[in-house]
């Protein structure tokens, strides 16, 4: 019987195999034919420490350690432009992620095509770093299969139902054994609750759309900062000497491998393009992905209350990548009966007990 068997094969799922990989024996079970395909395949990927509810910010600046020490950050910086008529939504955003203002000819001078006529106020953080993805992913599942675990792709869970001393796992070709559940399903995270007969914590996929346009201008877009505007109703993010930009939506969907909304993009993009002073004038390529959150917000970790081999690993939103190696330490912790490093209100905080009064 395996120790642990963990449904996801996403940054949540690989990263928690890495950990429980310490304490027994470990299989990662992802329906895709390779990991991190939905959501932590399709990231914005920025680390910036105060950004998310505070228990996010606790587990982001316990995690920036390990992330150096992995080698996946490279500097990016964050910036906040915005116009006279957004002024409280600006005030609102630089108060809460701590960015100091600058003066609209030094935010020109980092990023020449913002429209002067529009912006008259700008803030910045230059301690915001891209994440490398697809290094952070790899460096958690060498360390899983260092340890041992078996990380299994088209590897869909059909069925789950309790057994003597633990659970079986059906998937399309398997039957497998296991004393604990982690539950890393992401988007899929509540269905695969009620398939083992757990209460759901009503959680929402919300589709984010981004997409991937030519440097603008022709200019050279690697030293910019990601840009973003107040209240986050778009974005936009050097990649690859092309620029991401995502109308930054929120919309309520069902899970299922996301796709564009063209409509949405599309006010998203002339939302972005009443900032700066260079149309967009085609599109490279565009996507969407799931970014999953609970009813408050915070990331869900840890045994479920009414039945302690369900173990949670939810609710990322956007915030998987870079809060990773502490929420995965969090999740071990939990298991193994340790004492976490982390505030206990933080702790309390991301439990799953807080949505049952346990």
């Amino acid at each position: 019987m395996i120790d642990f068997l963990v449904i996801g094969g996403g940054i949540a799922g690989v990263s928690a195999a890495a950990r429980l990989s310490e304490l027994g024996t470990v299989t990662v079970l992802e329906a895709e034919d390779a990991l991190a395909y939905h959501a932590s395949g399709r990231s914005a990927a920025l680390f910036e420490e105060n950004y998310g509810k505070p228990s996010t910010v606790d587990l982001n600046k316990a995690s920036q350690a390990f992330h150096a020490a992995a080698d996946v950050l490279s500097p990016r910086g964050l910036m906040l432009v915005g116009g006279a008529d957004q002024a409280a939504l600006f005030a609102a955003d630089q108060t809460a992620m701590k960015l100091t203002s600058i003066t609209v000819d030094e935010a020109l001078g980092m990023v020449p095509i913002l429209d002067r006529r529009v912006i008259d106020r700008a803030a910045y953080d230059p301690h915001a770093w891209d994440i490398d993805t697809d290094r952070l992913v790899q460096t958690f599942a060498r360390t899983a299969r260092g340890n041992g675990a078996e990380i299994a792709t088209k590897a869909e869970v059909t069925a789950l139902s309790r057994i003597a001393g633990g659970w079986s796992v059906t998937t399309r070709t398997e039957i497998y054994a296991a004393r604990t559940i982690v539950n890393a399903a992401g988007a899929w995270a509540d269905r695969i609750a009620v398939m083992a007969g757990i209460a759901p914590l009503g959680l929402t996929p919300l589709r984010r759309s981004m997409a991937r346009i030519p440097a603008p201008g022709g200019h050279d877009v690697s030293g910019w900062p990601m840009l973003f505007g107040p209240g986050e109703d778009w974005y936009a993010k050097p990649d690859a000497g092309a620029l991401i930009v995502s109308p930054a939506e929120e919309d309520l969907v069902e899970p299922h491998d996301a796709y564009a909304d063209d409509m949405v993009l599309a006010e998203g993009l002339a939302r972005y393009e009443a900032n700066v002073t260079e149309p967009v004038t085609r599109l490279l390529s565009s996507w969407a992905g799931l970014r999953t959150f609970a009813p408050d917000r915070s990331l869900v970790l840890g045994p479920d209350p009414a039945e302690r081999s369900f173990v949670w690993c939810a609710g990322q939103g956007g915030y998987g990548m870079q809060s990773s190696p502490a929420a995965s330490q969090l999740l071990a912790d939990l298991v193994a009966g340790r004492t976490p490093e982390l505030p206990h209100e933080t702790v309390q905080a991301l439990l799953p007990a807080r949505f049952s009064g346990a």
